[in-house]
């Protein structure tokens, strides 16, 4: 992991600068665990505000479940999800996932979400518009498997506090939090801080009962959103960030 420049200490320092200040943020914002599953090919390659609308549209034509995905016309689904861009490739990959659940676990998300993490993961990624992101948003965010998601801002913060450099992979940006996470996990972090600023209202799955680990997982990835939205832009404001007094020396934008 030559790419990985800063230890596992000072990652957890981040976790907890952000969680003291702005607690749980009630991510994922979904009814169920197929929501959650749409939602993250949905967001591909655009801002959730448009992954909303688009949601909201197959809400009010009672389109968000498996079956009526199932049986729904391409054309159809690619209408309702035209708000969230590439709508003609996302509507295809919904229905390949769907091939993919019933040809490999019946079209039951509880057996396919009962299978080992790593297989899971691998069968996930070896789908048309799945990638690393959208393969993990789908195993901890619907199925409560302990993995950490990694996202455009989690690189751009982490490259910007020089914890890694602009080459550093996706796993290994992935490993890094959760080795450092899993080291803390029965000490220090095994209670969560109540959320005093929650981004989004409660829902079905942002409450759902998770492992203590996916659960942290889950924080400190919701954490990094709103800090990269909020914050760590591409022309950054740092003046309020919970993470300015981890910036390393002379690199306050």
């Amino acid at each position: 992991m030559a790419q990985i420049t800063r230890s596992h200490r000072e990652v957890l320092h981040y976790y907890r600068a952000l969680l003291s200040r702005w607690g749980r943020q009630n991510w994922w914002p979904a009814q169920s665990r197929f929501e959650v599953i749409v939602g993250a090919y949905l967001t591909q390659n655009t801002a959730w505000t448009n992954v909303e609308k688009a949601i909201a549209s197959l809400r009010r034509e009672h389109v968000l479940s498996v079956q009526r995905v199932r049986g729904i016309p391409l054309r159809t689904l690619e209408k309702l999800v035209r708000s969230s861009g590439y709508f003609r490739q996302k509507a295809r990959n919904l229905k390949t996932f769907i091939r993919f659940l019933d040809n490999s676990y019946g079209g039951s998300l509880d057996r396919m979400f009962a299978q080992p993490t790593d297989k899971l993961r691998t069968e996930l990624l070896a789908l048309k518009g799945v990638g690393p992101e959208t393969a993990d948003s789908i195993l901890l965010y619907a199925g409560n498997h302990p993995v950490f998601v990694v996202d455009a801002y989690t690189r751009r913060i982490f490259e910007r506090h020089e914890i890694i450099g602009s080459k550093a992979k996706y796993d290994e940006i992935r490993l890094l939090v959760e080795h450092a996470t899993n080291r803390a996990e029965a000490g220090s972090l095994t209670v969560l801080q109540p959320g005093s600023e929650p981004r989004h209202p409660v829902s079905r799955m942002s409450r759902m009962s998770r492992s203590m680990l996916a659960q942290h997982y889950n924080e400190f990835h919701a954490l990094i959103v709103r800090a990269g939205n909020q914050h760590c832009r591409k022309a950054p404001k740092c003046e309020e960030c919970p993470l300015r007094e981890y910036l390393p020396p002379g690199k306050a934008f």
